[in-house]
């Protein structure tokens, strides 16, 4: 206990030594023009490179002035709500035209549909024993570990990993996007028997069944969905699968492609990258947020019990004492994000269906009057609105879905904008991607260490 106890009074003395001695004076960074995070003071981003892949708009230019505007988000140059929109008409499951869309740059007509959905259904398999030797043997209580070290694993079972020729590359990113719903509910299972003493279950996918359909089948013990159920997970798929080169796990994509390495070792550092509670975690911190907002605030529709509420959060006094009000604001959206108001037309229905109408009267309520606290406590200097995981975390929730599954769900859509990405560095094979950093360390002489 004591060498224990040595150990860790060295750690924490070690740990401060590290932070006083990597500690870097802010205004150093304005002295140097640092655009920290690769963002201006407007958040606008630096540009590092070019895509076809997807386009966001946030702004509109008048007199050389940015003025911000109604957020857009295009994929291949098409407005992703009028996707969302054909779709739905046609009373189809869009994820995987939409991962056509991405990776071939064209909408395809029904017989390239047919084909790619049955190339999507005979790659929808994993290995011999992998899920009995990988999955099973060392789960997880981190479902995002567990899916990267998946991933790392496939390479293994890859008779041809390394080459990264556009038809191999393609091979492999068809064969991940196939996978990853396989990976995720597999590594819940095993986590949720070993870790929860639940009973274990493995469901095959059903070959006639969409992406969607497929997880709702595979995750759950009877098998079974609504319509409504399986129509808006596979939304919450298409408006997740890219979001522009600039992303921290996109842009993680296009830097580690850069270096020639292998599709497997790309894909897992966007993985890592993805987890962050700053990228794809945060819809879990949103649901965690309400739920202590539901125990803290006593009357859900009382204006002002909401706002104090609100105002806690920004002075670090209520729920993880960070700061912030998750699920508003974004990176590059001010006045809306694309992606929310498009899922918040399928809100309605599942939180009647679910009987959950009270709970999103609340999150509502929260999106209005969120923006106006944030702009009486802070300076701000963009506009601020709710951002998609306010809400697809709540749907997520009302599908009954596990929360420890939900950023993994991200990054079952998001692979599809991954892999196009990918494919979009080897294609256009760039130099390796290697921004500078200035040094701000005094030159200093040896020290012999009998003089220290």
């Amino acid at each position: 206990m004591k060498m224990q106890l040595d150990e860790e009074k060295t750690l924490n003395a070690l740990a401060e030594q590290c932070k006083t001695k990597n500690s870097i004076d802010p205004e150093l960074y304005v002295k140097y023009e640092v655009k920290r995070g690769l963002r201006d003071i407007n958040g606008k981003g630096v540009l590092a490179g070019l895509t076809d892949v997807s386009k966001i708009k946030s702004y509109v230019v008048e007199d050389g002035e940015m003025i911000p505007c109604e957020g857009k988000l295009y994929y291949q140059g098409i407005d992703v709500e009028d996707i969302v929109a054909g779709f739905t008409k046609d009373n189809r499951f869009g994820f995987e035209e939409t991962v056509y869309l991405l990776l071939f740059g064209e909408l395809p007509d029904s017989g390239k549909l047919q084909t790619f959905k049955e190339i999507l259904t005979e790659n929808r398999r994993l290995p011999d024993k992998f899920v009995r030797d990988v999955i099973m043997k060392a789960p997880s209580k981190d479902m995002m570990n567990t899916l990267a070290r998946s991933v790392l694993m496939l390479y293994a079972y890859d008779s041809n990993p390394d080459d990264t020729s556009i038809p191999n590359v393609l091979r492999q990113c068809i064969q991940l996007i196939s996978q990853f719903p396989l990976l995720t509910v597999y590594g819940y299972c095993a986590y949720n028997h070993y870790y929860n003493k639940a009973s274990l279950y493995i469901h095959p996918p059903k070959p006639e069944l969409s992406t969607a359909e497929n997880i709702l089948t595979m995750l759950r013990p009877d098998m079974r969905y609504t319509e409504l159920e399986a129509r808006v997970l596979d939304l919450a798929l298409v408006l997740h699968a890219e979001h522009g080169g600039g992303n921290n796990s996109t842009f993680t994509t296009h830097v580690v492609s850069s270096s020639g390495t292998d599709t497997y070792s790309a894909i897992a550092a966007s993985l890592g990258s993805l987890k962050g509670p700053k990228h794809g975690g945060a819809n879990i911190k949103v649901v965690k947020m309400f739920d202590d907002m539901k125990e803290v605030v006593k009357d859900w529709t009382d204006v002002d019990e909401v706002k104090a509420y609100l105002r806690a959060l920004l002075h670090r006094e209520a729920f993880d004492r960070e700061g912030l009000i998750y699920g508003m604001g974004h990176a590059v959206y001010s006045i809306s994000d694309p992606r929310c108001e498009t899922l918040k037309k399928a809100v309605d229905k599942i939180a009647k269906e679910k009987g959950k109408e009270e709970e999103l009267e609340l999150y509502k309520l929260v999106e209005k009057l969120a923006p106006q606290v944030i702009g009486e406590e802070r300076k701000i200097y963009k506009g601020v609105s709710a951002n998609i995981d306010f809400y697809s975390g709540f749907i997520y929730s009302m599908l009954d879905l596990p929360p420890e599954i939900y950023t993994p769900l991200f990054a079952v859509a998001r692979i599809a904008g991954w892999s196009a990405h990918r494919l979009e560095e080897l294609i256009n094979q760039g130099k390796i991607i290697r921004p500078a950093y200035k040094s701000v360390a005094p030159k200093r002489e040896y020290v012999p260490i009998g003089d220290r």
